[in-house]
């Protein structure tokens, strides 16, 4: 049996902000780069993944090691709690 893990990390670069899609399958690691509009909202990066994550054109794989991480579930729920609730530049003065 195959294990897949995927990883998408956005973040902004000069003028627009940019997502890096990562695939692991079977040890081997693939990465595709997608450019968004200025500011994306998490609602219009959730209807890319849905529409086009199998349009995307992925770069040849690469071994990799995979660690397991075990982590308390309350110290992850944590984390989470924490990257949601993280706010990016306001445009309130």
């Amino acid at each position: 049996m195959s294990t897949r893990i995927g990883k998408l990390t956005v973040f902004f670069e000069e003028p627009f902000g940019v997502g890096v899609f990562e695939q692991i399958e079977d040890g081997k690691l693939s990465v595709s780069k997608v450019t968004f509009g200025a500011e994306p909202k998490d609602c219009e990066i959730y209807e890319y993944v849905l529409k086009y994550y199998n349009s995307l054109h992925f770069s040849p794989a690469i071994e990799t090691v995979v660690k397991e991480e075990v982590k308390n579930p309350k110290k992850r729920q944590k984390e989470i709690h924490k990257q949601m609730s993280a706010k990016g530049i306001g445009t309130k003065s």
